[in-house]
């Protein structure tokens, strides 16, 4: 979440910085969404955990065709998270913080890194095209979690409480060209079974 400390003119750029990255996700067709800000519940003891943002209506599955000029709408004075409704034009695969480091090095090697968002949390998202189901070897883990129908992911530069949320590898190292599922879905579990070599996936294809 926002630092209460912030000056009011950080605290200004940053809801500046927001509204311009949701203006142009949802011009390039994405089904972005206003999130709530993470809200604190109370753990064992005197910790906290946060949870990640969440849809600031809860009508957002009627929001994902929204206009963009209406997007904007969505981020003005009020600081919001910035969301994507999964299932539609992406899904996501979300990791632990050592398979996503595992994995990008695989894809890296390739030549053709997919967009990955990175969470204060430790959690990466690998973002794909629109998937029908996932291999058993992922589903199998309680680790990793799949985003598809019916889900929503943040993206930057969404608040968490110790952090924002980042690209590792931006959309435009793709020329907004989503990755296919299948082809992303083999490197990780290629990851997964501790696979260092690049030969498999040599050359990736993309999607619009």
């Amino acid at each position: 979440m926002l630092d209460a400390n912030w000056p009011d003119s950080w605290r200004g750029a940053f809801r500046i910085e927001m509204r311009a990255e949701a203006i142009g996700l949802a011009w390039r067709g994405w089904p972005v969404l206003p999130g709530a800000e993470p809200a604190a519940i109370t753990a064992e003891g005197d910790d906290l955990t946060w949870r990640r943002p969440v849809p600031a209506q809860d009508n957002w599955r009627e929001l994902t065709e929204t206009h963009p000029h209406e997007v904007a709408t969505w981020f003005g004075d009020d600081t919001h998270s910035l969301l994507v409704a999964t299932g539609t034009v992406l899904d996501a695969i979300e990791v632990d913080d050592e398979l996503g480091k595992a994995a990008a090095r695989l894809l890296r090697a390739t030549g053709h890194p997919a967009p990955i968002v990175a969470m204060p949390n430790g959690r990466w998202l690998f973002l794909t095209t629109v998937a029908t189901s996932i291999p058993r070897e992922l589903a199998d883990q309680a680790s990793i979690q799949w985003h598809g129908a019916n889900g929503y992911i943040p993206l930057p530069p969404s608040p968490f409480q110790h952090g924002v949320v980042h690209w590792r590898v931006k959309p435009e190292v793709w020329g907004w060209q989503l990755p296919e599922a299948t082809e992303v879905h083999d490197v990780l579990v290629r990851a997964l079974a501790g696979d260092r070599t690049v030969a498999p996936v040599a050359t990736l294809s993309t999607a619009a």
